[in-house]
């Protein structure tokens, strides 16, 4: 799962990602208005945590291009200011909740983790598909009962294979989803193949076989069998 923290305090920008990337969320960040306009434009995210006050600009004018776009993610405001009236517009505009400064890491987890919950999968803890049980409280995979064991870079490759179920998804945007904006650094995107590799063989030895159909010269699709 990818989140954007645009968040103009660094110290508390950087103890937000490393937190939230002990809990295996692939974070990037933007610390002005101009950049965080940029990168919400630019890239997908399945959540994004949105402080007002920023230096060039105000968090709430992001959050009304969002909803503009149609873009479905997720936002939490993260700010100081706690007053009513900013509450209110913030949820008025789209907001999907409000964690008033200061607060604490696991309960803005929490948080991130029943919104993506709510959106992307029903509201449902345990995700079923082809005979795989993923718990995502737990982040943890079995097949009939007996667990398998994945890296991070797989469980989130499963993870976003099941939510786009029966949809062609490119190598480009599973590039983007496991390493965010870094993506464009690299000259391809092989390493992603080499996880879908990985991947598919623990599936098969599970018992799992024939998910991931190759297309050619578009990407990848997750096969409800």
């Amino acid at each position: 799962m990818k989140l954007l923290i645009i968040e103009d305090e660094r110290e508390l920008s950087e103890n937000i990602v490393t937190y939230l990337s002990s809990e295996n969320y692939v974070c990037e960040q933007s610390f002005t208005y101009d950049t965080a306009k940029m990168k919400v434009n630019l890239y997908d995210y399945d959540c994004v945590l949105l402080d007002l006050m920023l230096p060039g600009g105000n968090g709430l004018d992001i959050l009304r291009d969002i909803r503009k776009k149609r873009n479905p993610v997720g936002v939490i405001i993260v700010s100081a200011k706690d007053s009513l009236d900013d509450k209110v517009k913030g949820l008025e505009i789209g907001a999907d909740d409000y964690l008033a400064k200061p607060f604490h890491l696991p309960e803005l987890s929490m948080r991130i983790y029943a919104i993506i919950r709510r959106k992307e999968f029903a509201a449902n803890n345990i995700l079923r598909s082809n005979g795989i049980e993923k718990n995502l409280p737990a982040k943890s995979v079995s097949v009939g009962g007996r667990q398998v064991v994945l890296t991070r870079m797989e469980y989130e490759l499963l993870l976003f294979f099941i939510g786009n179920r029966n949809k062609v998804v490119s190598k480009a945007s599973m590039a983007e989803h496991l390493s965010g904006d870094m993506a464009d650094m690299f000259d391809n995107h092989d390493f992603v193949y080499t996880h879908i590799k990985n991947l598919k063989t623990k599936l098969a030895e599970a018992g799992v076989r024939d998910c991931v159909k190759n297309i050619y010269g578009t990407g990848y699709k997750w096969i409800e069998i």
